[in-house]
C-alpha cells in the first residue's frame, strides 16, 4: 500500500503548490487509484513533480460533489482515456453555502463548464449503495447518518424555480480498501461526519478492524465538545494511524495530534506514505 498526497490545504517546501482541496494518488494490491482530483489542475502539475503518471491511472473515485473534490476532473480526463469516474448519483445538484447570512456567489458545488459535462458524462459510473471494484476495495455510496454526529456545516440545494432545501450530503461516499493489517479509509470531507464513515467502513467489512485512517473531517467550524466526541471515539477504534486533512481544521488537528502522538501524521501536497 502506497498513496501520495497530489494536493492538500497545505504544504511543506516539497516543490509540490497547496490549493483548497484533496487529490491522493493509490498504488494498492496492483492497482492504480486516484481518490479525488483537487479545486484545479494544479494537482497535475503536482503529479509530474512527484512521478506519478495520470494516464496509468485505472479508476478515479469521487468523493461527493463539490468544487474542491473535482475541479481536477476535466485536466485528469484529458491526460488518462481510460479510467472510469465513480462519483456518486446525488452529486450533481447546484448547491451553496451560507457566509454571515448571505448565499455564496459562487456554487459549493461542481463547476464544470457544459463542454467539460459533454466531455466527461460517458465516463462516469453513478454510484448510490456500496459499489466493489474488488474483493478487498470498496465505495461507500451513501453513508448512514449517526444522532449526535451531525454535519457541522449546511449546504443548501438551489432549484430554477427559487426553491431551496438543505443538502443531506447523502452524495459523500468513502474508499475503503482491506490489507492484511485492517482497513485503509479515505474520506474526502466526512460530510457526514468522520464517525459515522469509520463505523460504516467496518461494517461494509463485517467488523474488521482499521487500520489507517486518512480523512478530512470537516471540524474546522466544530466546537469543542463535538472536537472532543470525535477524538473519543476516535481513540477507541485503536488505529495504527491517523491522518487528519483538508477540512479537518487546525483545533481538530492539534486535538488529535495531543491524543494521539506519533499515530496522529498531518500530511501536505507533495507528501508520500508507505506500508
Amino acid at each position: 500500500m502506497r498513496f501520495k498526497f497530489l494536493m492538500e490545504n497545505k504544504t511543506e517546501g516539497s516543490g509540490c503548490v497547496a490549493e483548497h482541496g484533496l487529490s491522493i494518488y493509490i498504488e494498492a494490491q496492483g492497482r492504480k487509484l486516484l481518490f479525488d482530483t483537487g479545486a484545479s489542475p494544479l494537482f497535475a502539475e503536482n503529479a509530474k513533480k512527484m512521478g506519478v503518471d495520470l494516464s496509468q491511472v485505472e479508476t478515479l473515485i469521487i468523493s461527493h460533489g463539490h468544487y474542491d473534490h473535482t475541479g481536477g476532473v476535466p485536466q485528469f480526463c484529458e491526460i488518462n482515456k481510460i479510467a472510469p469516474i465513480y462519483i456518486h448519483q446525488g452529486a450533481f445538484y447546484e448547491t451553496y453555502g451560507k457566509k454571515n447570512g448571505k448565499w455564496e456567489e459562487q456554487t459549493s458545488g461542481i463547476r464544470w463548464s457544459d463542454h467539460e459535462r459533454s466531455q466527461i458524462d460517458p465516463r462516469i459510473v453513478r454510484t448510490d449503495q456500496v459499489t466493489w471494484l474488488s474483493e478487498d476495495i470498496a465505495i461507500s455510496g451513501t453513508i448512514p447518518k449517526i444522532p449526535g454526529f451531525e454535519p457541522t456545516e449546511t449546504f443548501y440545494r438551489r432549484y430554477e424555480d427559487g426553491s431551496c432545501e438543505p443538502d443531506p450530503m447523502d452524495h459523500e461516499q468513502i474508499l475503503v480498501i482491506k490489507e492484511p493489517e485492517g482497513l485503509y479509509v479515505f474520506s474526502g470531507c466526512s460530510h457526514r461526519g468522520v464517525v459515522p464513515a469509520i463505523r460504516y467502513a467496518r461494517e461494509i467489512f463485517d467488523g474488521e478492524r482499521i487500520a489507517v485512517l486518512v480523512a478530512g473531517m470537516h471540524l474546522y467550524s466544530a466546537g469543542k465538545d463535538m472536537r472532543r466526541k470525535v477524538v473519543e471515539q476516535v481513540l477507541k477504534e485503536e488505529m495504527d494511524l491517523v491522518m487528519p486533512v483538508h477540512c479537518t481544521g487546525i483545533d481538530a488537528i492539534c486535538d488529535l495530534k495531543a491524543a494521539l502522538g506519533d499515530k496522529c501524521v498531518v500530511a501536505t501536497a507533495g507528501s508520500s506514505y508507505g506500508y
